[in-house]
């Protein structure tokens, strides 16, 4: 893994970690969020834990902002923002971008790292490192449009509509012609990875985590 190259001691819960509750609480089951809030606090306050580094924006948002009124307080960040100060610090060194040397790559901005958190730079500085091109869609940071499966919608049946909304975003992102779509949450990567194969663009583009793309080019 990237920290094992980098020499970062790390640990996770294994059996013992479960989810932060976040679509329970989205969807309106503020009793079972809190069970399972509490739950994790208690493995996590019961190992002494300081730092968690989470993939997921929806774990970073609830274990940052919702778990310490309920007496979980960690240092948290998201793997994107290591990755940058990482490379920053030298401790990550990009070999010329590897597979990734010269190819259009585009970032889809998550939600909760977005608008959320304000976390835009990290991961599109740590794309940057690679010799790639970054592109952005028409619509991004900010404006950026959710990819569908936010607030426990992944979980549900479709709502009426004309066009479900992760391949509304799938087209934007083919529209800018990229080699690669990059996210850093594993619903938005999910989302994204349906949208290309329901437009059968699955053998000439990829969706891939920063985390891969970085793990692919040291």
């Amino acid at each position: 893994t990237i920290l094992d190259k980098v020499g970062i001691k790390f640990a996770i819960l294994g059996k013992e970690e479960m989810c932060t509750g976040d679509p329970a609480r989205r969807a309106g089951n503020e009793f079972m969020f809190q069970m399972m809030a509490y739950n994790n606090i208690q493995i996590l306050n019961g190992y002494g834990i300081k730092k968690i580094v989470t993939t997921c924006p929806h774990c970073f948002n609830t274990l940052k902002n919702e778990y310490p009124e309920l007496g979980g307080t960690y240092e948290v960040i998201h793997h994107t923002t290591l990755l940058q100060q990482l490379i920053n610090d030298g401790k990550i060194v990009l070999q010329g971008g590897g597979t990734f040397k010269g190819k259009r790559i585009t970032y889809h901005d998550s939600c909760y790292l977005g608008r959320a958190n304000n976390i835009y730079e990290a991961p599109r500085a740590v794309l940057e490192a690679l010799d790639a091109e970054l592109v952005e869609m028409k619509r991004c940071r900010t404006n950026g449009l959710c990819c569908g499966a936010g607030g426990a919608q992944m979980f549900k049946e479709d709502e009426p509509g004309d066009k479900r909304i992760n391949m509304e975003r799938t087209d934007e992102a083919l529209a800018v012609q990229p080699a690669v779509i990059a996210a850093a949450c594993p619903f938005c990567n999910t989302m994204m990875s349906d949208g290309v194969k329901n437009r059968e663009k699955e053998n000439e583009i990829q969706v891939l985590d920063i985390a891969e793309i970085i793990a692919q080019s040291m």
